[in-house]
């Protein structure tokens, strides 16, 4: 049960749970671990989980009419990622969800979700709280988008993430700032 405790403690990080709540919640998340290059979640499937990242790299992307990959988000240890909006409005996946790094993820499905909010309240609070700062940290990353340049928003990335850098492919860290792989070489050489 200790391992458990450790477990749950580290997910659900500055909150305490009885042994019950432990066995409730280490008994609703299923804990897998997948090799780089796995395509978890694919454009057209239905999500049933999100993903709390225990260790490794993933990121969720789209792939737009022309066959250009747009990354949307990175996942890295202790985040949590999905195809939120096929998540939240069980409509079919927008998104793909590439593992960059061999993985180890606990999955947590809507109705275990839905059972830990009924029996833990708590955990209802916690959620909330990683969404609403999600919400906000996408709505700067639009307005960075669209009011910034690509150095600027190059700059401002490695200095909020700067650990998902060196965990990530140039193309990929490119299309999560909207510039191609040439672009961020040009500006890697300049502040260099």
């Amino acid at each position: 049960m200790k391992s458990n405790s450790l477990k749950v403690s580290e997910i659900f990080k500055n909150m305490s749970f009885s042994e019950k709540e432990i066995e409730i919640i280490t008994s609703s998340l299923k804990k897998t671990t997948l090799k780089k290059g796995t395509i978890l979640i694919k454009e057209g499937d239905f999500v049933d989980n999100m993903y709390y990242v225990e260790s490794g790299c993933l990121r969720t992307f789209h792939i737009d009419i022309h066959g250009k990959e747009h990354t949307v988000q990175f996942g890295i240890k202790d985040w949590w990622i999905t195809d939120y909006t096929a998540y939240f409005s069980s409509e079919k996946a927008i998104m793909n969800l590439e593992i960059l790094q061999d993985c180890t993820l606990y999955a947590l499905s809507k109705n275990n979700r839905e059972l830990l909010y009924n029996k833990i309240p708590q955990i209802h609070k916690f959620i909330r709280i990683k969404l609403e700062r999600a919400y906000a940290a996408f709505q700067k990353r639009i307005l960075a988008n669209l009011s910034q340049s690509a150095t600027e928003r190059y700059l401002e990335f490695i200095n909020t993430y700067p650990d998902i850098e060196k965990n990530v492919k140039n193309y990929h860290l490119a299309s999560y700032l909207g510039i191609t792989t040439e672009s961020l070489s040009r500006i890697r050489k300049k502040l260099n």
